[in-house]
């Protein structure tokens, strides 16, 4: 019970059983799996920081719900504090890890569950909201950590949920019971639901009349019966297999696709079912506090960039080079502007009638606007820097390699005074920052597409304040 070390954690996911596959082989420990062990390891993180002393005030604080210290990644937001405190966490981490760290969707769930549940009780006498609190002093007192299954597979996008040729494009219900429901579907890019303890399950998008089998938002265990993990594939994903040419020699990211092959969901579980009206409300608390998350650890991840960068210069006898200090200058800059838009959404945060603090809605998708631009500029600007080797470096075993590794290392030689060693390393690392597709594809996607980034700005913007504003220095009157 209680905050968690790093070692507990994972000795606490090794005692789970998921079922999950990857390169058509089912997986026997997931833990011991380098593929995925490094993805773990990146979780971890959020527990060994927590442990740290320079980190642990900002990782750890007091919940009122069981009046103990708890991870920050277990307390949906209570003040404007603890809005603040989740973008610069995410930073911290972004930046510690140099990848997903795979725990701020679990966070955001829990908020945004804590403030829709609510709500609805209000409107249909309900006790979602009770059921809420129970599971979250759960996660609280044995500090787990939750996955969001939230993105469905979609089929034919043309067409709604209940539309569809094959009902299970979008998770829904097939059976309901007196103690709980059963459901079927999938949720894809499910960024560490083998790190997770929790899987959290909220509607995808909008729903209508007809679509009340859908509107669903639950929890269960990622080894519950008939839940399968299938490990996606990424540009990069087998060197860890390989245990050579990995770049990040310390953690990364995978992304499963989460099959529902007819689940059961305990009653006290369920936190959503059938009331289609609240399904944009689930959808747009969520995908805002994510698309804030996601300013701080992507700006987070261009400090480490950044980092890279800087050192090849250094390495490569560039660093008094006044176009390349300007493209560092640029890196920077972006990650700070994304790092500005999260916290300005988080002080510009507003109280919820459940007690949680929701952060504001443009600003928040301002933020993850400006990430798939600034991120993808950021990884140009950074292999610009550090030079054309990035994409074709002989492997570590070519290096090694005794007949022709004493050769490659003499022509791979940067500045006299740095180790060849250390040049190669760094290549490596940018190679693995720039290349790897589960990362540079979820700068940009994750969180939903652009086009729902804009299309939640118009909507949340007043626009009619901003009308107002112009007629009024216009000098028209309408009455």
């Amino acid at each position: 019970m209680g905050l968690k070390t790093k070692q507990a954690y994972i000795d606490s996911i090794r005692q789970m059983k998921p079922t999950a596959y990857m390169f058509g082989e089912k997986i026997d420990s997931v833990v011991d799996n380098p593929r995925l062990r490094a993805g773990i390891e990146a979780t971890a993180a959020t527990y060994e920081l927590a442990q740290m002393g320079q980190y642990r005030d900002l990782l750890v604080t007091h919940s009122p719900l069981i009046d103990e210290p708890v991870n920050r990644f277990t307390l949906p937001p209570g003040s404007i504090e603890d809005l603040v405190a989740r973008v610069k966490i995410n930073r911290t981490l972004g930046n510690w890890v140099g990848t997903c760290h795979q725990r701020c969707t679990g966070l955001d769930c829990l908020a945004a569950l804590s403030i829709v549940t609510y709500d609805i009780d209000q409107k249909y006498k309900t006790e979602y909201f009770e059921r809420f609190k129970k599971f979250l002093k759960h996660v609280q007192r044995n500090d787990l950590t939750c996955n969001a299954g939230v993105t469905d597979v979609k089929g034919d996008r043309s067409l709604g949920p209940h539309d569809q040729s094959d009902r299970d494009m979008y998770l829904h219900i097939v059976e309901r019971r007196e103690d709980g429901i059963v459901v079927r579907g999938a949720k894809a890019h499910q960024t560490g639901s083998l790190s997770s303890h929790e899987i959290i399950v909220l509607p995808t998008r909008a729903l209508n009349k007809g679509d009340e089998d859908y509107a669903l938002a639950f929890a269960i265990p990622n080894d519950t019966p008939g839940l399968i993990h299938v490990v996606g594939r990424s540009s990069l994903d087998t060197r860890e297999l390989d245990g050579c040419d990995i770049g990040n020699t310390l953690f990364s990211k995978y992304c499963p696709t989460v099959i529902f092959d007819d689940v059961f969901v305990p009653l006290e579980r369920v936190f959503m079912c059938g009331e289609v009206e609240f399904a944009v409300d689930m959808v747009v608390k969520f995908s805002s506090y994510h698309r804030q998350s996601h300013g701080g650890c992507k700006s987070g991840k261009i400090d480490c960039m950044t980092g890279a960068a800087l050192t090849m210069m250094e390495y490569n006898g560039t660093e008094k080079a006044g176009h390349l200090k300007q493209k560092v200058i640029d890196m920077i800059h972006r990650a700070e502007t994304l790092y500005g838009c999260s916290l300005a959404a988080s002080y510009e945060g507003k109280k919820q009638p459940s007690g949680t603090y929701f952060i504001d809605t443009v600003l928040a998708n301002a933020s993850k606007i400006h990430e798939g631009r600034e991120m993808a500029e950021a990884t140009r600007l950074m292999v610009d820097v550090c030079g054309g080797y990035v994409a074709d470096l002989p492997s570590d075993r070519d290096i090694e390699n005794p007949e022709v590794g004493h050769l490659i290392k003499k022509y791979l030689k940067g500045k006299e005074s740095i180790p060849v060693e250390n040049r190669i390393k760094m290549f490596r690392l940018v190679e693995k920052m720039a290349m790897e597709s589960a990362d540079t594809i979820s700068d940009i996607h994750g969180g939903g597409s652009p086009e729902a980034h804009r299309v939640t700005i118009l909507r949340e913007t007043n626009v009619e304040a901003k009308k107002k504003a112009a007629k009024r220095l216009a000098g028209i009157d309408e009455g």
